[in-house]
């Protein structure tokens, strides 16, 4: 086990991830083609974190049962840190359990650790012997070094884009005291896309657009107050008239001057 091997291990872990998670959300959860995760590119790290924490541990040298009882505990594990991470951290959350029985924080629930037990006991009856020949066989050719440092120099430049992007939402989520769903997020801003006959965007979702406006464009909706926008009102004083513009739940006053005593047209 060597440094070229793990590196190998989360890339097929974060790549294979990310094409498990495509496929759940198209026809299983949202029914919709929706990039999965948190960054931009086809790979999920926690995905990935999980593989080589599942080579790592094939290992150890207890029973292969015991070892896939292990495994699940510390995949769940790894979930609840993660999700807690992204909740606490970026006012973010980018998975929902909460409709779930016996969900904590609607982050890790009975079922999805049942389903991280079936995939710990895939990999180590069925996967571990193919990736370990996979990653002892490449970690020597000069193909893969090039392959390696091709993706993960993507794959640092795709933290940097998307860490700042959820920073963005974070201020914003923070003036909403609100956690937001972040597969929700780019859902609603697809939609809004399409209303607006613009392109759908699977890669880079929230190029182009306003993030503070499209979060609280997703809240409003989500509370069933309607549309972001309000009207203008306009309001007589004995010194004026003020425009006010209503944005959700903040008021942005702008002075209007007109003759006294005139009364402001519509």
């Amino acid at each position: 086990m060597d440094l070229i091997s793990l590196l190998v291990i989360f890339m097929v872990g974060a790549v294979g991830g990310w094409i498990l998670e495509l496929f759940y959300r198209r026809f299983v959860s949202l029914k919709k083609w929706i990039n999965p995760g948190f960054l931009n590119g086809p790979y999920l790290p926690m995905y990935g974190c999980g593989a080589v924490m599942l080579y790592c541990a094939c290992f150890i040298p207890v029973p292969k049962w015991c070892l896939v009882l292990i495994l699940a505990v510390l995949l769940t594990l790894l979930e609840y840190i993660t999700g807690l991470i992204f909740i606490k951290g970026l006012k973010i959350k980018l998975w929902d359990y909460s409709n779930q029985f016996g969900n904590v924080k609607g982050i890790i629930c009975p079922l999805y650790s049942f389903f991280w037990t079936v995939v710990a006991a895939l990999f180590v009856y069925l996967l571990y012997e193919p990736l370990y020949a996979m990653a002892s066989w490449s970690s020597d050719k000069t193909w893969m070094i090039f392959l390696l440092g091709a993706f993960y120099g993507v794959f640092i430049v795709d933290i940097c884009v998307s860490f700042n992007v959820s920073l963005k939402i974070r201020k914003a989520a923070k003036r909403l005291k609100e956690i937001v769903h972040y597969e929700e997020l780019k859902a609603a801003i697809n939609e809004r896309r399409q209303k607006n006959m613009v392109r759908r965007r699977f890669l880079f979702p929230f190029s182009g657009v306003s993030l503070r406006d499209s979060v609280r464009e997703w809240y409003e909706k989500k509370k069933g107050n309607g549309f972001f926008f309000k009207k203008k009102k306009v309001v007589a004083t004995d010194g004026g008239a003020f425009a006010e513009t209503e944005k959700g739940n903040d008021t942005d006053t702008a002075e209007t001057p007109t003759a006294d005593g005139e009364k402001p047209s519509d």
